[in-house]
């Protein structure tokens, strides 16, 4: 893809971004919960291609992106874990 091609496919994305926008599609929950992904894919591709400092800089910091987003699954998986972990205390106490 040479420098035209790169500006041009730019520049329709941008386009249909404003256009959606204007018609009342909102695609920022969407490309919020993207970007770590993709940062943590140009991480690894940077190292693949011997630029380990920027590639693992890129996968750093699209983990800590994605443990913020990830931080209410996180806590929600931690409190099933204690109701379980408590009810199975329960019936140990009254097996005994």
């Amino acid at each position: 893809m040479n420098g035209k091609s790169a500006l041009g496919a730019i520049l329709v994305v941008v386009g249909g971004l404003v256009a959606m926008k204007f018609f009342g599609i909102h695609l920022g929950g969407i490309i919020g919960f993207l970007m770590p992904f993709i940062l943590i894919g140009l991480g690894v591709v940077g190292v693949k291609n011997d630029s380990k400092l920027i590639g693992g800089t890129l996968i750093v910091v699209g983990a800590f992106m994605l443990m913020g987003k990830m931080m209410g699954l996180i806590t929600l998986l931690l409190a099933i874990g204690l109701i379980v972990w408590g009810v199975s205390i329960f019936k140990r106490e009254r097996r005994a």
